[in-house]
């Protein structure tokens, strides 16, 4: 694969990029073409093998003492909010020496093809699907200010090194606070678009580095896509130009694996006020109602989905299952007389929907 010199004019930032035109006889325009070198470019996050619509598995960690969620996110490849979601009741800042946390790598699949590159705003993560299973990295994605596109795109080119040239929108805001910003910004540890990018057909979007880590994970950027810098250097190496990027927002998940029915919610931030949990819970609703009209053998139990929509801590939580493996649940446990049959109005009873 090659890699265009970072010298190529882009704006990422909610900017239409602009590229160098070749010449006639350069071999590429903005510099030399560069050589791949034998360092490690396995992925730092596992590559799991679905299961029906569920991936991966839950993890624990046991933290010392000068740990911070924001420092495990960066050595482990997890974003900060989907660590303090996770982990209720945890300083992210002063866990201490000895404290177990969850690290959330189990996840319901989004209602997406699976393939190529899909990012959910709504989860703050990156899904990459290839021959051997699925990927999962968290991104940086835009503000509510700066949103990120909904959008079905594509790779169109890799790039190493990449310079930023802020486009005057953002170099307006930086007058107005009374910073000043430059026409261009060269490679190095100053360059918000870290060590690499990746072009997308979406005009004025990339997905690359960055040099605040803090903001993988998190709705912080004027609508491009954030990676550590040590994902997106070995992540740009596996993806071919073609890759389709798709991008979607679902804060409801909702799945079948083996049987079992798995709902995931995610509440955008660290708080969860009244009215985020409101809108979530019409969302869940919306979103059985589709998936009961696609999956009619399924049952679902209410007490499990409160809970669910309790947290929205973004773990996927078993909410039902198939009529087929209820049956044969049924079928294998001993008869039970009437008078023990339990009260239909118990909260945790099965629902249909």
């Amino acid at each position: 694969m090659q890699f265009k010199n970072g010298f190529l004019i882009l704006c990422c930032l909610l900017a239409t990029p602009v590229l160098a035109q070749d010449k006639p006889g350069d071999a590429q325009a903005g510099g030399n073409e560069l050589e791949q070198t034998e360092e490690d470019r396995s992925p730092r996050v596992p590559t799991f093998k679905p299961q029906g619509d569920l991936a991966g598995e839950l993890e624990l960690f046991t933290t010392e003492y000068e740990d911070t969620f924001a420092g495990i996110g960066n050595d482990l490849a997890l974003g900060y909010l989907e660590l303090v979601k996770a982990n209720p009741g945890v300083d992210p800042w002063l866990p201490g020496e000895g404290t177990t946390i969850t690290l959330p790598r189990m996840y319901v699949l989004p209602d997406a093809r699976r393939e190529g590159i899909v990012i959910n705003l709504a989860e703050y993560r990156l899904y990459y699907y290839s021959e051997d299973g699925v990927q999962v990295y968290p991104v940086g994605v835009g503000t509510e200010e700066n949103p990120s596109p909904l959008t079905d795109a594509e790779v169109t080119m890799p790039l190493e090194s990449p310079a930023w040239y802020p486009p005057a929108s953002i170099r307006a805001e930086y007058e107005a606070s009374g910073d000043y910003l430059p026409r261009m910004i060269p490679p190095g540890p100053g360059n918000p678009l870290g060590t690499h990018a990746l072009v997308l057909s979406e005009k004025g979007y990339l997905i690359h580095g960055t040099n605040k880590r803090f903001g993988v994970g998190m709705p912080v950027s004027h609508g491009c896509f954030r990676m550590y810098n040590e994902d997106i250097s070995r992540f740009v190496y596996q993806v071919r130009k073609g890759t389709p990027v798709q991008v979607v927002r679902e804060p409801v998940k909702i799945g079948i694996s083996e049987g079992e029915i798995w709902l995931e919610v995610h509440r955008p931030g660290e708080e969860y006020p009244p009215e985020h949990r409101e809108q979530l819970w019409q969302q869940v609703q919306e979103k059985l109602v589709e998936f009961r009209e696609r999956h009619p053998e399924i049952q679902i139990k209410r007490q499990e989905i409160e809970v669910a929509v309790d947290q929205a801590d973004g773990i996927p939580m078993m909410i039902g299952e198939t009529l087929t493996v209820a049956t044969n649940d049924q079928a294998a446990q001993p008869d039970r007389k009437k008078e023990d049959k339990p009260d239909e109005s118990d909260s945790g009873q099965t629902l249909y929907f």
